[in-house]
């Protein structure tokens, strides 16, 4: 299968030049193969769920989560070829809950982030593990990311730039005023919990890898059990990636 973003004449001129060159029909039936940018391949992720396996070709800006094509004919015949290795990825699972009692979840890739919905700060008691970090932290947030969700909201929030190969959660606060609650990278296996203090008066809403949810005034995210598989042509090294795509630039 294959999936191109079809707002971006780039994504569209490759899928043409490359319907010309592949075969599809030839390749694993579990095999996706998406075409765009990094928020594009999380929409189809979103999307799809955990049936395929994803391939991703940049041709949007950073594209930290997918391959860069700079000689195409060598890249198709890698990807004719199996000449790719797939890395199970961790998702999270958002439970939320709202002010009239009721409930929704999502899954996240890359983080689930709970920000402020007025021009005033919001106030969060946070648990982790069930034990509790901090009784009221007035901030503009909290994001909870995986490793490779790291490198995105969470790192432009002070967080570290995991590698993202490693199974882990980190948990970021945005813009702590007090305490200044520190990033803290947590096993995957840890369950974090967030009651919104004065939620009428500062309210704050859910988003999972971009997507809006509504207002919440409890939050748990926890490991969800099924992981993304996605698919790196053999010259793609994430230690490299990571220092040249997101450390230095």
């Amino acid at each position: 299968m294959i999936k191109f973003d079809a707002n971006s004449e780039k994504a569209t001129a490759f899928v043409e030049a490359l319907k010309g060159e592949l075969d599809l029909s030839l390749l694993p039936e579990d095999l996706c193969l998406v075409i765009g940018g990094d928020g594009f391949l999380l929409r189809v992720i979103a999307e799809e769920g955990t049936a395929y396996t994803y391939m991703g070709i940049n041709t949007g800006s950073l594209g930290f989560m997918l391959n860069d094509v700079e000689d195409f004919s060598k890249s198709m015949d890698q990807i004719r070829s199996g000449s790719w290795k797939a890395f199970s990825v961790p998702r999270l699972a958002m439970e939320a809950t709202n002010n009239s009692g009721g409930s929704f979840s999502a899954l996240a890739l890359n983080d689930v982030t709970l920000q402020r919905m007025s021009g005033q700060t919001t106030h969060l008691r946070v648990w982790v593990d069930g034990v509790r970090a901090v009784d009221r932290m007035v901030c503009d947030g909290l994001i909870v990311s995986t490793a490779l969700g790291s490198t995105a909201y969470s790192f432009s929030a002070g967080g570290s730039a995991c590698h993202p190969n490693l199974r882990l959660m980190q948990l970021t606060a945005i813009c702590p005023h007090m305490p200044r609650l520190p990033p803290i990278t947590l096993p995957l296996d840890s369950v974090v919990e967030v009651e919104v203090l004065d939620s009428e008066k500062r309210p704050a809403r859910v988003a999972t890898d971009g997507i809006d949810h509504p207002e919440a005034v409890r939050l748990r995210v926890v490991h969800a059990q099924a992981d993304v598989r996605l698919a790196f042509l053999d010259q793609h090294d994430a230690t490299a990636t990571l220092i040249r795509k997101v450390i230095s630039t």
